[in-house]
């Protein structure tokens, strides 16, 4: 799967402090790549990031974005640091909500996915975010997934269970049996309650007859008429489930232990778990991420933004209105990433004010010495990617530099590519 092109990035003098994220798991800050474990794993000086991407069954909305630009500012806070990152973000484009809308809508469910992938790049390419090393969608990548569901079953640590509404009569559903993991619930800390409240409006069946455990998750779904399928080896014909499918990417294209597990707060539970637990039962290890970091829920008009509530402002609609994209990312930016917010429009029109003052601050003849601002920012993205406080930073040096002026003729270039690297605003 290609993924969209590499903006520019400029080289910046000096380093960024050691970058420190929350830690959804421990509650903590922590260190984004644990240095001992990366020369354990025989990886000093590279980060290994997994971002779960999007389901293309419609339009890159704020909240899509507002992940997409969180963890594209920890690359670029990570790369400045001094690390190699590999990163790698998937396409669930087979799943039940996507082939849900196409029937709805009447479009093929492929000719649905390719439409708004295709989208979403044009979003992430004007929205200048760094595409993942590796974009993987799930359909490209079956095989990768039928051998460990295989394996899961031979240990013992999956089962079957009889699907008679399949195409084939003696065909199975495959589950994963959380009861068998000893640190089930260590990412999201719910107690059962918690988990079975929201288990089922995300994707989980916890009254599906047959099951060993209300919360165990599907692995292999068996072929249903008129449902895409593939060949699943011992399996029988059928299509991955959608934890499994993030475990074995991060495990095929990174290696597990990972250092940065991210996504969406409301794929802290299950998928973050689930996905968690899958991966520890294939590689064999306590620890499938060293850090899990979400990003917190965009809400319009009391709610949270979602395809299902149909609630959207979406990036691609502002740009076609002629917002400025850079606008649109500083809107973003001006939040807290495990902040829950509402958007308006009020927030919009303040940021392309910013905009106008940031780009006629930096376009004089010189300005005040922006170095110790260039830090600050780096600071602050270094303190779990406080990009409100690194905003700040520069509107205090674009405050000056309009009001009292300054007599480094040096300054507006040395600041301009510090936006540029570190926040991805191009002026």
């Amino acid at each position: 799967m290609k993924s969209w092109p590499q903006p520019f990035v400029p080289e910046l003098p000096g380093r960024s402090p050691q970058v420190m994220v929350h830690d959804t798991a421990s509650g903590t800050l922590v260190p984004a790549v644990d240095a001992d474990r990366a020369e354990r794993a025989g990886r000093s000086g590279r980060a290994t990031l997994y971002v779960c991407g999007i389901t293309p069954y419609d339009a890159t909305h704020l909240g899509h974005a507002a992940t997409y630009v969180t963890f594209d500012l920890l690359v670029r806070a990570l790369r400045d640091s001094g690390h190699t990152v590999t990163y790698v973000q998937n396409i669930t484009d087979v799943d039940d909500p996507l082939l849900e809308r196409a029937e709805r809508d009447g479009i093929d469910w492929r000719d649905l996915a390719t439409r708004e992938i295709d989208l979403f790049r044009e979003d992430m390419t004007a929205l200048a975010v760094i595409p993942p090393d590796a974009y993987l969608g799930a359909v490209e990548s079956i095989p990768t997934f039928v051998e460990p569901v295989e394996r899961l079953v031979e240990q013992g640590r999956a089962y079957r269970v009889p699907a008679p509404d399949a195409a084939d009569e003696d065909a199975a559903d495959v589950y994963f049996e959380v009861g068998l993991d000893p640190r089930f619930g260590s990412v999201s800390h719910l107690d059962e309650a918690g988990m079975l409240e929201v288990f089922a409006e995300r994707g989980g069946d916890p009254d599906r007859e047959g099951k060993r455990g209300r919360l165990d998750a599907l692995l292999w779904r068996a072929h249903r008429e008129g449902e895409p399928d593939w060949d699943g080896g011992s399996l029988g014909r059928g299509r991955p489930g959608w934890h499994i499918e993030c475990a074995c990417l991060a495990l095929d294209h990174l290696g597990v232990p990972i250092d940065v597990q991210g996504g969406g707060s409301d794929l802290v539970f299950p998928h973050h778990e689930m996905s968690a637990g899958h991966g520890r039962a294939l590689a064999g290890t306590d620890t499938f991420a060293g850090a899990f970091v979400h990003q917190g829920m965009v809400g319009l008009n009391g709610e949270k933004m979602s395809k299902s509530k149909g609630n959207l402002v979406l990036v691609s609609s502002l740009r076609r209105a002629g917002v400025d994209p850079m606008a649109i990312r500083l809107v973003l930016l001006a939040h807290h990433h495990r902040d829950d917010w509402m958007y308006d429009d009020d927030q919009l029109v303040a940021a392309q004010q910013r905009l106008d003052t940031w780009r006629k601050a930096l376009s004089g003849n010189g300005g005040p010495v922006a170095d110790q601002t260039v830090e600050h920012v780096r600071a602050a993205l270094a303190n779990d990617l406080d990009s409100p406080t690194a905003l700040a930073a520069v509107d205090r040096w674009a405050t000056q530099m309009l009001t009292r002026g300054g007599d480094d003729p040096g300054a507006p270039g040395v600041l301009g590519r510090a936006l540029d690297a570190l926040l991805g605003i191009r002026l």
